[in-house]
């Protein structure tokens, strides 16, 4: 009796503290909810005009074939009833059979209790019908534009995975039993964990991904050994330190894209890529940009390319003593590199010998699942938002890019944070997807819509500097690789830009995977492989067809290209040099510097 007595108080003294705690977590939460800025509204959702197209076409759809609606009505509601039947018949201790499930495994419902017990096996083949019903109702859409039609494809597949019932705490089993096996402290540490995230972002909600203390820059990530040997406004270039007693003649020069942060490609010695180029006896040289404020609203692709790329290449010949370097271009500084080169031709600079790119776009004409975010709406908010602050704000081009990817990057997280309780893992690459950064102003207008929306690197032709500049004008030799799953820079449109290139000698490999683990694929664990096809670069669908497939890392296959045009070996160089002296060991101060917030 009175160990009872005890445990009883004991429990209501858990339960009293966890109520004081979640008073104080949610004062926290609204006074965190009150510092949310006010923004564009155009930044959230597509315009109206998109869902006044969508009703015409389906009014249109249900005057010119009502039996076609009916039919898909009858059977949405058919279906909704059968399932309540087999749910009250479950309750009442009938043996219900779940249905062979035939379509892909989804992750989201693998508890057992969605299949055994009846009240969320309803739930969960109702949602399932739910699902089927609206996106049969978009397939027959047929009055709508095809880019139309992509987009409410896209953004009801966004409402839809946002109501799924694993999302909502009443009908989640993971989140209820561990709600009850704990006392309900996974629901205090789940709101702890909430009220830590909106703080962090000043109001706004962005899951934490990754365990923020679990890495530092320069320690146990982004840790090759290196120098930043010349800094200005727009970056700072950072020269790795050679291990081995030889290198090429010819130095490297990698430009990341300045969306994230360069040390994507040196996460950890196991798939760092800057380590491994080093270890295969090349002078590294690697571009950290300036994570812009305010103070960078002017900030064009002209910048980009004149105090950027060209002078990059200046500085890297100077302190190496070469007339040549070989430059690397991922993503968006792919992009703009095809811009640099095409500028170079035009003035007759050889200063580049040869050119690899990363998942990069310069044909816009097919732009993949980024495309639903390209249209006049969401380009014309961003536009709205940079002239009046200066900049675009990571929180938005992070959010942007975990909707392409909503399960995996928003709604997976988020249950585990907020509904079970859990700390986020110790995971290198999801640390580097939440240390986003800004861009400026002027270059984020210009690039969205002159290359994004018309397409100036293909046709009439792209202004940079005082000349412009098309894909053709590029002639140096080229190396592209691109990524099969990838959502952000699709092979397919990668491949039909690179075709249009003017260089004479053009090889291209896909690799398996997406636009990140395809890149940072290092060899050993063959965990993703890659095509190659010699043949002439006529069509994706070609292309692919004759390809053959190899096991494993298209690393080495790179390094063989790229060892043929780096020259003979010469003694390996030290950083930097008299007039380039050591500014700061890398990673550098740009890569860690979070800009003020601006106050507009």
């Amino acid at each position: 009796m009175t160990t009872e007595v005890t445990d009883s108080s004991r429990n209501l003294e858990k339960f009293s503290a966890n109520l004081a705690r979640i008073e104080e977590l949610t004062q926290r939460l609204i006074a965190a909810l009150q510092q949310k800025k006010p923004h564009t509204p155009a930044l959230d959702a597509p315009a109206p005009e998109l869902y006044g197209k969508a009703m015409t076409a389906f009014l249109t759809e249900a005057m010119s074939n009502p039996a076609r609606i009916m039919e898909q009505q009858v059977a949405f509601w058919g279906k909704s009833l059968e399932h309540y039947i087999e749910m009250q018949k479950a309750m009442a201790g009938q043996a219900v059979e779940p249905p062979a499930d035939t379509g892909p495994k989804d992750r989201r419902f693998s508890n057992p209790l969605w299949d055994t017990n009846p009240y969320f096996h309803f739930i969960k083949r109702q949602y399932q019908t739910n699902v089927e019903a609206m996106e049969q109702a978009i397939q027959g859409l047929d009055g709508l534009e095809p880019a139309d039609k992509r987009r409410v494809e896209y953004f009801t597949r966004q409402i839809v995975d946002m109501l799924a019932p694993t999302n909502f705490l009443a009908t989640n089993p993971d989140a209820l039993e561990r709600a009850v096996a704990t006392e309900g402290e996974s629901l205090v540490k789940g709101l702890e964990n909430l009220v830590r995230d909106v703080e962090a972002h000043r109001g706004d909600l962005l899951v934490t991904l990754s365990d923020r203390e679990a890495f530092t820059l320069g320690s146990n990530i982004g840790a090759t050994e290196g120098a930043v040997v010349f800094r200005n406004r727009m970056f700072e270039l950072i020269q790795y330190k050679a291990t081995t007693e030889k290198v090429h003649k010819t130095p490297l020069l990698v430009f990341p894209p300045w969306i994230n942060k360069f040390y994507i490609l040196d996460l950890k010695p196991a798939n760092s890529l800057i380590k491994w180029v080093v270890d295969q006896g090349f002078t590294l040289f690697v571009v950290s940009w300036k994570n812009p404020d305010a103070s960078y609203a002017d900030v064009g692709m002209d910048d980009y390319v004149q105090d950027g790329y060209l002078t990059a290449i200046e500085q890297v010949k100077q302190i190496t003593g070469e007339d040549k370097v070989n430059a690397v271009g991922y993503c968006i500084a792919g992009t703009t590199l095809t811009a640099t080169l095409g500028l170079m031709q035009k003035r007759g600079d050889k200063s580049v010998n040869s050119a690899t790119f990363f998942t990069t776009l310069t044909d816009f004409s097919e732009p993949g699942e980024i495309g639903v975010f390209l249209d006049d709406d969401f380009v014309g908010g961003i536009e709205e938002t940079v002239r009046r602050e200066g900049y675009l704000d990571k929180f938005f081009m992070s959010r942007t890019f975990s909707f392409l990817r909503a399960n995996d990057l928003i709604y997976t997280p988020a249950i585990r944070s907020y509904m079970l309780g859990e700390a986020p893992p110790a995971f290198d690459l999801l640390y580097w997807n939440g240390d986003g950064t800004n861009l400026p102003g002027r270059m984020c207008v210009e690039y969205l819509r002159e290359l994004c929306q018309q397409n100036r690197l293909i046709a009439p032709g792209f202004e940079v500097c005082g000349e412009r500049v098309t894909v053709k004008d590029v002639k140096v030799p080229i190396c592209a690789i691109a990524c099969e799953t990838d959502h952000i820079a699709p092979w397919k449109s990668s491949f039909n830009g690179i075709r249009q290139f003017g260089s004479r000698q053009k090889s291209f490999i896909l690799s398996e995977s997406g636009h990140i683990a395809g890149i940072v694929n290092p060899p050993g664990k063959d965990k993703y492989g890659h095509y190659t096809n010699e043949g002439p670069m006529r069509s994706p669908e070609e292309w692919k067809d004759g390809a053959g497939f190899h096991k494993g890392s298209w690393w080495p296959r790179w390094r063989d290209w790229l060892a043929g045009r780096s020259g003979k070996m010469v003694a390996a160089r030290a950083l930097g040099d008299s007039s380039h002296p050591v500014l700061a060991p890398a990673p550098g101060t740009y890569v860690a510097e979070t800009p003020k917030a601006s106050d507009a």
